[in-house]
């Protein structure tokens, strides 16, 4: 769970920001009620808990500084989560810390999908599997840490209620970060298309194969430690869309097995293979962008 280390990263990243004065520090003792963290009271129904839409955000002013240093150990804060995926041992913290400022200066919610990560640009969303039984939610990473053992990445307890450990410490996961852009960086689709002057040509040459081809777009939509469970979603999936659908393993984990479709060009067919997933209830699927012969 959570422990000391966010109160320690907390006071560091106020610090910096010039937030924190001597008095705070000598007080940070006392800062929380609780000396153990617990869940709530009454039990979290999940159908409550709404999952957060990625959007873009700029870095947060606070909790961005790079390098930062805990308990004498060095770290580096990543200028970018484009492409980033891991597998390792998520945690949780809850009522302890609940109401107290995460690392970028917002006030913690233990009822809403959030986690604490070490080197994530802070805010950043990530879609996190349970690999025991291959539940899955997006959380928007608001907050530093785990510092402790080997951990990957601490969840909130909405997120840990949502995956299905929140009854243990920890549990394996695989995390993968959502793709976002800046609105100066969207597709710009009529700019020089057919829609604004009537030339269809300009519209005929997007369509030819990029020379960049980490240009290509998948609709992913689930990944799973469960090879059944994915293959059967494949095969729903195949019912549902004219589009190809694969079965990729991880490449820092082979027992992860995620399911794509495309490749797409446009992020618009993505879109639209992506709407009718949903109307099929097939999954929450998140739209990436990987080289075009990734998916085999």
């Amino acid at each position: 769970m959570g422990g000391s280390r966010h109160l320690l990263v907390g006071l560091l990243v106020l610090a910096l920001a010039g937030c924190a004065g001597n008095g705070q520090q000598r007080q940070s003792d006392s800062r929380y009620t609780l000396s153990q963290d617990t869940g709530p009271d009454r039990e979290l129904d999940v159908a409550s808990v709404s999952e957060p839409e990625p959007q873009y955000e700029p870095p947060s002013r606070s909790g961005n500084k790079s390098p930062y240093e805990v308990w004498g150990k060095s770290y580096e804060v990543m200028p970018s989560a484009q492409g980033y995926e891991a597998t390792g041992t998520a945690s949780w913290y809850g009522r302890k810390f609940h109401g107290h400022l995460t690392s970028n200066g917002e006030t913690y919610d233990m009822y809403e999908l959030s986690a604490a990560h070490r080197s994530l640009p802070l805010p950043t969303y990530v879609r996190v599997t349970n690999l025991a039984n291959d539940r899955s939610t997006i959380v928007r990473v608001n907050d530093r840490g785990p510092f402790h053992g080997d951990r990957l990445i601490d969840l909130s307890y909405a997120a840990a209620r949502v995956l299905g450990f929140d009854g243990q410490g920890t549990a394996r996961v695989h995390i993968e970060a959502v793709a976002t852009r800046p609105p100066e960086e969207q597709p710009e689709t009529k700019k020089n298309g057919s829609a604004q002057d009537g030339n269809t040509e300009p519209e005929k040459k997007s369509a030819l194969p990029s020379s960049k081809k980490e240009d290509r777009l998948f609709v992913q939509v689930g990944a799973f430690g469960n090879l059944t469970a994915a293959t059967q979603l494949k095969a729903q999936l195949l019912m549902v869309t004219a589009s190809d659908v694969h079965l990729v393993r991880s490449s820092d984990d082979s027992r992860v097995h995620r399911v794509w479709v495309g490749p797409f060009r446009e992020r618009s067919a993505a879109e639209q293979a992506q709407r009718a997933i949903e109307r099929n209830d097939l999954g929450q699927s998140i739209i990436i962008k990987r080289p075009a012969g990734s998916a085999g």
